[in-house]
């Protein structure tokens, strides 16, 4: 596989169906001209053997510098049976971009749970492509905080190939000022009993534009197929702005697929209701504006890694809400 996700003579723009709503080439010119190609290009490959089940979770963490270009490629295998945590942290100083694509494959009966925490500089743009592979009985968990970057777009691929496996995207969109934040998922169920999730929400405030575009594709083996998507987004600002474009597209007659997405501004009605039960206004919106997210933060199994990405979540709150 080629380490470079994008080529940086060739980037996607909004005349590309899938990029309509993100225009990169108008985000790299906000970066330094002639962004330094870093020494070394990262290459992260990490096998977990068959049977073999990690205790403790597995951490890597990507670092951006400032005026540079970083081509990564992490790798992730799993062998039959395998079980393991992958917490993947995005950090980084200055103007930079990641350029980034990840492969995973996940064998029989093999368990992955991936935590991706992207807290990148906000003046920097990270493009990350994933493929995803899933064969008889495997199980992928993926979790998603995306908190950092001017621009940043997560586009997964995910191809459900052996039967009853089951993929799992969730995630929390928390972006401010001008920031950008494109989530791209197209699951392709290829074979029969298996089942999709996927369960995100998003905060904007300020300028701050978010996209999620989630498609499900059934293939006409893939009878008995369960899809279910569902994006959620609270605006904070009245110059905030969120593109969704949710897809099905079955050829298959006997699935259970679904998929729903709303955006608007906290309800008034149980901030009525707290208000009338003692709660100042600030706290009855915080209090409700952090049940949307927690919804979706409860789902992280590992709890250190959950009070963590709680934590981050909270800070961002109290910053928003204080202005």
């Amino acid at each position: 596989m080629s380490l470079i996700a994008i080529q940086p003579d060739q980037l996607p723009t909004p005349a590309d169906e899938s990029w309509k709503y993100t225009d990169l080439p108008k985000a790299m010119r906000k970066l330094p001209a002639n962004l330094k190609r870093a020494d070394i290009e990262e290459e992260n490959i990490l096998v977990f053997k068959k049977g073999e089940e990690q205790k403790q979770p597995k951490e890597i963490t990507f670092i951006g510098l400032d005026n540079h270009e970083h081509i990564n490629q992490l790798k992730i295998v799993l062998e039959a049976g395998a079980q393991v945590t992958i917490i993947e942290r995005h950090v980084g100083v200055g103007a930079y971009w990641k350029n980034r694509v990840t492969d995973i494959e996940i064998g029989k009966g093999a368990v992955l749970n991936h935590i991706r925490i992207q807290n990148d500089s906000q003046a920097a743009v990270n493009t990350n492509i994933s493929h995803i592979k899933t064969a008889r009985d495997a199980v992928y968990k993926g979790f998603s905080l995306n908190i950092g970057a001017a621009l940043s777009r997560h586009e997964i691929h995910a191809d459900i190939e052996g039967e009853n496996a089951e993929v799992t995207f969730n995630g929390v969109n928390l972006l401010n000022a001008n920031q950008h934040g494109d989530t791209t998922i197209v699951i392709n169920h290829k074979a029969p009993h298996c089942a999709s999730n996927q369960f995100y929400r998003t905060l904007l405030d300020d300028n701050a534009r978010g996209v999620f575009q989630g498609k499900i594709c059934v293939a006409q083996v893939a009878q008995k197929t369960d899809g279910y998507q569902l994006a959620n987004t609270l605006l904070l600002s009245p110059n905030a702005e969120m593109d969704t474009k949710p897809e099905l597209e079955i050829y298959a007659d006997d699935v259970k697929c679904s998929h729903g997405t709303t955006t608007g501004q906290l309800d008034e009605a149980p901030l009525f209701y707290l208000r009338q039960r003692g709660l100042s206004e600030s706290q009855a919106r915080t209090l409700l504006i952090q049940s949307f997210v927690g919804e979706v933060i409860d789902k992280i199994s590992h709890e250190q890694i959950r009070d963590e990405i709680q934590a981050l979540t909270d800070s961002w709150l109290h910053k928003a809400l204080q202005k």
